[in-house]
């Protein structure tokens, strides 16, 4: 009740009630008959002028009291939501019919600089359609110029905008237009007006309009502050996810620790090579993780920290019990922020495992087969077929080895095996041959094939006189009872080249007669005898010294085979 007794609207009402009862004693004092001292009805005169003009200032301060209340109720609402727009819009509305405007206008400035309409409102609180936005744009950009606020009570008579076309036009009268500033930069302004009465706006509507400026001041700000938070919040989640996606894509495991050796974050595929999850492995020390690896990284990590520089390529075997014998390789790097500052480490790792066997595979493949073989061989195309192709094709076979295997023990017998195929095999690969087969004792080989050699007959025949040569130096290494030989046929002719087996066991072999030919003419070489077929004899004879012999019948020939002894190459 304290409150109702006290508030502008209740002193109003009991200063005009005073005004009327000081007016009604004064009209009975004149009126009766009884003589009163005139400087009484003076006082009582003046007492009821003053009173009536404190009731003038006591409804205009109950005016502004009632605005200003709105406009804490607008400050409330404005500042209470981030949804500018439909803010802007109610609050307008208020501001109309507080200050008795026809409409208002609020305008801020575009990407183009130019000043756009964002809130236009009328009395009944309706939008307003382009074609009733018609402003002066005399007095708007007068106040963008001078950042002032600016009214006239009837712009028609107002020497400063008087004479102006638009205002004329649209018939301007009561015209209020103040500046709209964030952090004294004019971003927009506020227009107000009435095209059918003047005198409508005075100071007091300024002041009201003005709060209101700086209250839409504060909203805009907190709005673009708002806007672009939450624009960089959308750009760091969605860098936050991209890089979520690729630091799970990585092949490689990636594990970071602080600088306590704490590990503070790893992706998937650490997880698999460690065989551990996440959980398990976040928030443990790099110790505990892989304890079998702790003493050969430790050292490196107290490294790269005294020199803050990455270390890479560490290659480490351990074992760890899911998996046994492992293979590893670790890139070090010192974790810094934004001031260089080392806050931890990364540590990227591969498990080498699988690759490391592979290569030992292949390496044991190259042993036992051509290069040149391993680089035509699609896997992904394998097809169970084979091609005709002319080739040459060169058998070695080891002489005196089956009396001598009789003498010896198993080892030292693979061990002297393993020295005469070794410089067989070796010999043919120098002339970049294919070695199709170990056969016991023997070695096959072709030339021209997979990869073309115009000069492969004498590429043969300069392989058998190499395993000629070589078998003198092993004489050198090996004890008497050890010096073997090797009997040597090469022949020229048709051949199929191809896959020959099933998907789960293949050869890359040549077969047709060709083949069994050179078998047959090595059948009947000597101790270090080199024989060639006629028909490689011919492609040749220019290039090697031979000693013609007498035609030879093979097994599973009705002809005899001419054949050639190699003395020598010209």
């Amino acid at each position: 009740m304290m409150e109702e007794k006290t508030s502008p609207a209740f002193m109003k009402d009991q200063i005009l009630a005073l005004s009327r009862q000081a007016g009604r004693i004064s009209a009975t004092i004149r009126t009766t008959s009884v003589e009163i001292p005139r400087n009484i009805i003076d006082e009582l005169s003046h007492l009821e002028g003053q009173l009536y003009k404190i009731s003038h200032q006591a409804a205009a301060f109950e005016e502004e009291h009632s605005n200003m209340v709105a406009l804490t109720s607008i400050s409330q609402m404005i500042n209470s939501s981030l949804e500018v727009d439909e803010v802007l819009r109610i609050a307008m509305d208020t501001v109309v019919q507080m200050i008795n405007a026809e409409r208002g206008f609020l305008m801020l400035r575009d990407n183009e600089n130019e000043m756009r309409i964002r809130t236009a409102r009328n009395w009944e609180k309706e939008s307003i359609n382009s074609e009733e936005s018609a402003t002066s744009n005399t007095i708007i950009n007068r106040v963008i110029e001078s950042g002032e606020a600016i009214l006239t009570t009837n712009a028609q008579e107002d020497p400063r905008f008087g004479e102006q076309e638009s205002i004329i036009a649209h018939n301007m009268r009561s015209i209020l237009c103040v500046p709209l500033k964030v952090k004294n930069e004019l971003i927009g302004v506020i227009y107000a007006d009435n095209r059918v009465k003047v005198g409508i706006f005075a100071e007091a509507s300024r002041n009201v309009l003005a709060n209101f400026a700086n209250q839409v001041a504060i909203a805009i700000e907190n709005a673009r502050l708002f806007s672009s938070l939450r624009h960089t919040l959308a750009e760091v989640t969605e860098l936050k996810n991209l890089m979520d996606n690729i630091f799970a894509s990585i092949a490689s495991g990636v594990i970071t620790a602080d600088v306590q050796d704490q590990i503070t974050l790893c992706n998937k595929a650490a997880e698999t090579i460690l065989g551990q999850t996440n959980p398990e492995i976040v928030g443990q020390q790099l110790d505990k993780i892989i304890p079998s690896l702790a003493d050969d990284i430790l050292p490196y990590l107290a490294t790269m920290r005294e020199t803050n520089e990455p270390i890479v390529d560490l290659e480490f075997r351990h074992t760890i019990p899911e998996r046994g014998s492992v293979d590893w390789r670790l890139n070090l790097s010192p974790l810094k922020d934004a001031n260089q500052i080392t806050q931890g480490v990364a540590i990227v790792l591969d498990d080498l495992t699988e690759r490391k066997e592979l290569e030992a595979q292949r390496r044991l493949f190259e042993r036992m087969v051509s290069p040149a073989v391993i680089q035509q061989i699609d896997p992904n195309s394998l097809r169970m077929d084979g091609k005709s192709a002319d080739i040459t094709i060169l058998f070695a076979d080891i002489r005196g080895f089956t009396s001598f295997s009789e003498k010896q023990s198993p080892e030292k017998l693979v061990s002297v095996l393993n020295r005469y195929l070794a410089a067989a095999a070796e010999a043919v690969l120098a002339e970049e041959g294919t070695v199709d087969k170990f056969l016991g004792d023997a070695v096959m080989a072709w030339f021209n094939a997979p990869i073309p050699q115009p000069d492969h007959t004498l590429r043969a025949v300069r392989t058998a006189v190499a395993i000629r040569d070589a078998v003198e130096k092993l004489y050198l290494e090996l004890p008497p009872e050890a010096h073997l030989a090797f009997g040597v046929g090469i022949h020229y002719g048709e051949v199929v080249l191809g896959l020959i087996g099933t998907e789960r066991k293949l050869e890359y072999t040549a077969i047709g007669d060709s083949v069994n030919t050179t078998k047959r003419i090595q059948e009947n070489s000597q101790k270090n005898q080199i024989l060639i077929s006629e028909d490689a004899y011919n492609r040749v004879n220019k290039h090697i010294f031979v000693d013609e012999l007498d035609e030879i019948y093979v097994k599973g020939k009705s002809q005899a085979i001419k054949v050639y002894e190699v003395l020598g190459l010209r």
